[in-house]
């Protein structure tokens, strides 16, 4: 079994629990964690061996795309979505992050990790 991870993409999205933020808008950072079998990939060096890269960044993308209230939700989605493009994945983690969150204090970002 071996790790494959996306780290750092960052989407500006309409997310969040209040109206103003969903008006406004935030940065997100998010990182993706995969786990599966890449053995074939380490041999035989073709990608059907592992998880397309590329996919994978369409797939977060597109759940960034939708507004929703909270990061679990995003995460959650994010997960169900990557599990049903890549079978051979047995594990997803995703870690979402919001950048300055509308808190009455000083907070580089609230972050959420979801594992399934």
């Amino acid at each position: 079994m071996g790790l494959v991870s996306l780290e750092g993409m960052e989407f500006y999205a309409r997310h969040g629990y209040y109206e103003e933020e969903r008006k406004i808008g935030n940065k997100y950072s998010v990182d993706v964690h995969l786990e599966l079998d890449f053995g074939e990939a380490a041999l035989d060096d073709k990608l059907e061996g592992t998880v397309n890269y590329e996919r994978v960044y369409e797939l977060v993308a597109e759940v960034m795309s939708i507004d929703a209230m909270l990061l679990e939700h995003l995460a959650g989605k994010m997960i169900k979505q990557l599990k049903g493009a890549f079978p051979q994945v047995t594990r997803v983690e995703v870690k979402v992050s919001k950048y300055n969150p509308p808190i009455k204090g000083l907070c580089h970002r609230a972050v959420v990790t979801l594992a399934g």
